[in-house]
């Protein structure tokens, strides 16, 4: 990423005085911007759709589709790199996946845990208010960072163990206060019935997997190289295939009844777009920020989705609730920094964006 001072010469006069640094600096803030957005957006239309009366879509339908998504727009970017040349487009990605089938092997391991993760999501924001699951779901920092340390050698500064702690004694006190249902308070949203415990313990299965699948494709990206994006149409086709073979076991009867696109509306098509395009988002993010940035956006979409959540699902935080964020809003902060003010020296260890696919979030 280039240097905020560089290529600004002396002879800036004439002409357009946009370098590469200020294009840089655009599109990381405008990345971030859009990041944002993004992870708000797509866990309050997924608590949305999830939570409407009436014909409910199929969630494992909805996680092959993003997938076949977000391979399909890598291996259209990949075209635009050989600027729109078949034949290269072709002999780079059968190099990709038949002249290293060893790595396509590798990377049913993460496509698999990801699409686990995925149709978790579901279950959890099914079941838990938007808000909460937005704080909750922060403990991915927690499960990256250990296995960073155990599959990566990732050494955390004193402050990154601090500010674990923080985010883990924050994300307690907020499911204390969610658990300890009011008397009086307001009632269950219209919809199907929900579970706090399945919801919960989903989070937490989704949290354990982004964690360890982050870190095992970080590791194949540092090991074995190749382009990113070249490595996500592999992990889009393996994750269809994938996804595919969820559905049916978890769905077949369903789908074979109803149809795929049962329940399909134009929100359930946002939300499927949003997903997709939102672990392309997270390559660019990966690409152009740093932790500290990345940290922001995590804090404000958690604030976004808490307000939205007051106004469109009647949630009422309380004490407890909004003492807990705090703690993990300020954990995501201190966690982020970069070590001794160094220039991104810790960057290695963010915790949400070790994968360019996912992330979700995700």
């Amino acid at each position: 990423m280039a240097a905020a001072g560089e290529g600004g010469g002396g002879g800036g006069g004439s002409g357009s005085d946009l370098g590469p640094s200020t294009v840089s600096r655009r599109v990381k803030f405008a990345s971030l911007g859009v990041l944002v957005v993004q992870n708000a957006s797509l866990v309050l239309s997924i608590r949305y759709v999830r939570t409407l009366p009436g014909e409910r879509f199929l969630p494992t339908t909805a996680v092959v589709m993003a997938e076949a998504m977000k391979g399909g727009a890598c291996l259209l970017l990949i075209l635009l790199q050989h600027r729109g040349s078949l034949r290269q487009t072709a002999v780079t990605l059968h190099e990709a996946v038949v002249g290293q089938f060893g790595d396509t092997l590798r990377l049913a391991v993460p496509s698999l845990i990801y699409t686990l993760q995925n149709n978790l999501q579901y279950v959890a924001i099914s079941n838990l208010p938007a808000a909460t699951f937005q704080v909750t779901y922060q403990l991915k920092i927690l499960t990256t960072a250990l296995f960073s340390v155990l599959l990566l050698g990732t050494s955390l500064s004193r402050l990154q163990w601090l500010s674990l702690a923080l985010l883990f004694a924050g994300v307690a006190l907020v499911q204390a206060e969610q658990v300890r249902a009011p008397p009086g308070g307001p009632p269950p949203p219209p919809g199907p019935p929900q579970s706090y415990a399945v919801g919960l313990a989903a989070v937490a299965a989704s949290c354990l997997s982004s964690g360890f699948a982050g870190v095992y494709f970080e590791r194949l990206l540092k090991t074995r190289g190749g382009s990113i994006w070249v490595r996500n149409v592999q992990l889009g086709a393996v994750g269809t295939a994938v996804g595919l073979a969820a559905m049916l076991a978890a769905e077949g009867s369903a789908v074979a009844a109803l149809g795929f696109f049962y329940g399909y509306n134009p929100a359930v098509w946002a939300v499927v777009v949003n997903q997709a395009a939102g672990g392309l988002l997270v390559a660019v993010v990966v690409r152009y920020a740093d932790n500290i940035l990345k940290g922001f956006a995590t804090a404000l979409s958690i604030l976004a989705s808490t307000l939205a959540s007051v106004h469109l699902f009647g949630f009422r935080p309380r004490g407890p609730f909004l003492a807990g964020t705090a703690m993990v809003l300020a954990a995501v902060y201190l966690y982020g920094r970069p070590r001794g003010g160094g220039g991104g020296e810790g960057r290695q260890q963010d915790g949400g964006a070790k994968s360019p696919s996912k992330d979700k979030g995700s």
